[in-house]
């Protein structure tokens, strides 16, 4: 069914936002979809380095090539995760602060807000479902009675894939709040 595979795209977009919230230790996918300009083009730092974290709180870019230094440096600054690139000789270090209380807080929102454009983008592949089923229906390429069973269907998919997101949530907003 084309309305699942929606769903299981929409519910693997939250995956791999949430990937980018950061929680109190250090995650190389927290940095590894920046862009950087480098050779008059944009380039994910993960194809200008290796991304290392030798400490829990800590990460190490290496690029491979000394002249994505400061554009990567440039960029991790612009993203503005709060996090202070130092450059030592051909490494980028970031090193990660305790979170705060306040923080952690503002990180759990911003998850929330992540899971809320996900009900959202699953309840727009709903309406898209029905819509289309109401077309088949007046172009009489489908009976009433399986109109019914087929509505039931497309919103037991929204249930189940809105719990599998606010599965995900309560798993992250776990991760950010544990010390």
């Amino acid at each position: 069914m084309e309305a699942e595979d929606k769903m299981i795209k929409t519910e693997q977009v939250v995956v791999n936002e949430f990937a980018g919230v950061r929680t109190g230790k250090a995650s190389a996918s927290l940095v590894e979809n920046i862009q950087a300009e480098v050779y008059g083009s944009m380039m994910r730092i993960r194809e200008l380095g290796g991304i290392t974290s030798p400490e829990p709180r800590q990460l190490v870019i290496q690029p491979w090539d000394n002249a994505a230094l400061q554009p990567i440096e440039k960029a991790i600054q612009k993203a503005n995760l709060g996090l202070s690139p130092v450059v030592q000789g051909r490494l980028i270090r970031l090193t990660f602060p305790e979170l705060s209380t306040e923080r952690r807080q503002e990180f759990v929102k911003m998850a929330k807000k992540m899971t809320e454009d996900g009900r959202v983008a699953i309840r727009h592949v709903r309406r898209d479902a029905l819509e289309e089923l109401k077309k088949a229906v007046k172009a009489s390429e489908t009976s009433e009675e399986e109109q019914e069973q087929v509505e039931k269907e497309i919103q037991k998919l929204t249930d189940q894939y809105i719990g599998k997101i606010d599965a995900h949530l309560a798993h992250k907003e776990k991760e950010i709040l544990t010390v």
